[in-house]
């Protein structure tokens, strides 16, 4: 049995990058920027006006100043010719500033009869121009690898990018495996239940940023398991659910051992999901999970992250640590890490909820933080600071 630190270092030298592929920047939101970029032109192209006003020369500009308007410019229409002192031209909000102004009066402090402009309230000091360059140049980059946000599309486009270098998603082939799992929407018989553990993990796996394609539901035979592996190729990482235990019926291990796993590891010192298992089968990672939920969605959170994370470029991931305060008491914890279910307030109180079984998904469903309890952690009281993740 080997520490979540070990476990976690042993998954992520199991994998490796995806390649890069060039989407348009209309299918860019989500995913992440494989090599940095850089703008195409600056921004924006030319000194703008900020405001709706009258453009002028600066040191003209006083109050009771007037001047004769000679033209307009608008928003995608420049003032054709250059202001000679004493004169103004019509602005808009986005339109180029015309050659010798270097101010914008706002239409408010200014009265206009005919072609004759009077600025009667003070302008203040502000240009209220924004200068060619003022948000970027060309040539200026944007860093990878990131997660491409809507503020980064906005961004990207007005560098002139169209088609944007990401890294391909991973494929994660989800196994769950038992004979008594039933599909949700079907008839179980007497002694069967839902299988609930693949689409918790595809939803967490898709909002990582991988694609997660569920195989059909393997039963506990050599047969039934070998098939379900058959279909895992094209995947970058193979996922079962259930059956990587020592039991009768636990046969993932000695069926991905018959088929040429690799092993990198069985077992880790923490609750739940002591009975993880990793390797490699057939040069492709494997991580078997266990088969209670809690325990197949916490590995999830804890081991599946960083793997996809590196996947996607991302170096030395690490799962951001934050502190609460506990609202309440708890005991010692036992020599296992453990990664106990709790609800953050409003206020930002912790509370640890008191029934921490592996099989409780409406436990996990009310859940918005895993306490982390290290090994042989001692008991907490009232206003003590524990460590998280968000879930």
């Amino acid at each position: 049995m080997i520490s979540v630190s070990d476990a976690r270092d042993a998954l992520l030298q199991l994998t490796r990058e995806m390649e890069i592929e060039h989407v348009p920047l209309a299918q860019a939101a989500g995913r992440v920027l494989a090599q940095e970029v850089s703008a195409r032109r600056d921004q924006p192209p030319f000194s703008a006006s900020a405001m709706d006003g009258y453009a002028v020369k600066a040191a003209e500009v006083e109050l009771h100043a007037m001047f004769q308007v000679i033209g307009e410019a608008a928003a995608g229409h420049s003032f054709d010719g250059e202001l000679r002192p004493g004169q103004a031209v019509r602005i808009f909000t986005g339109a180029p500033v015309p050659r010798g102004a270097d101010f914008v009066v706002i239409q408010e402090d200014v009265d206009r009869k005919k072609d004759l402009i009077t600025i009667l309230s003070d302008p203040g000091p502000s240009s209220n121009i924004r200068p060619r360059g003022g948000d970027f140049h060309s040539g200026d980059s944007l860093a990878a690898p990131r997660i491409l946000r809507p503020a980064d599309l906005a961004l990207l486009a007005s560098m002139n990018i169209a088609e944007v270098p990401v890294r391909r998603r991973p494929i994660v082939a989800l196994i769950s495996t038992g004979d008594e799992l039933v599909m949700p929407g079907g008839t179980p018989g007497p002694d069967q239940i839902i299988a609930s553990n693949t689409f918790g993990l595809k939803a967490m796996l898709e909002d990582f940023g991988a694609e997660a394609r569920i195989l059909p539901i393997a039963a506990d035979t050599e047969t039934a398991l070998r098939m379900a592996f058959s279909l895992t190729a094209g995947a970058d990482l193979v996922v079962t659910i259930g059956g990587a235990s020592v039991g009768d019926h636990d046969l993932v291990a000695k069926v991905a051992g018959d088929l040429g796993m690799d092993r990198s590891f069985y077992k880790v010192a923490m609750r739940p999901g002591k009975p993880l298992m990793a390797g490699r089968l057939g040069g492709t990672p494997m991580v078997g999970l266990p088969g209670n939920p809690v325990s197949a969605m916490v590995c999830g959170h804890v081991f599946l992250w960083p793997m996809i994370q590196t996947m996607l470029g991302f170096r030395q991931p690490a799962p951001k640590i934050m502190t609460a305060r506990l609202s309440h008491e708890i005991s010692a914890n036992g020599p296992r890490q453990h990664y106990m279910r709790a609800e953050i307030s409003a206020a930002g109180d912790l509370t640890v909820f008191s029934n921490q079984d592996s099989s409780l998904l409406s436990v996990l469903s009310t859940a918005n933080a895993l306490v982390i309890r290290p090994p042989n952690d001692p008991a907490h009281a009232p206003g003590d600071m524990l460590s998280y993740i968000e879930i």
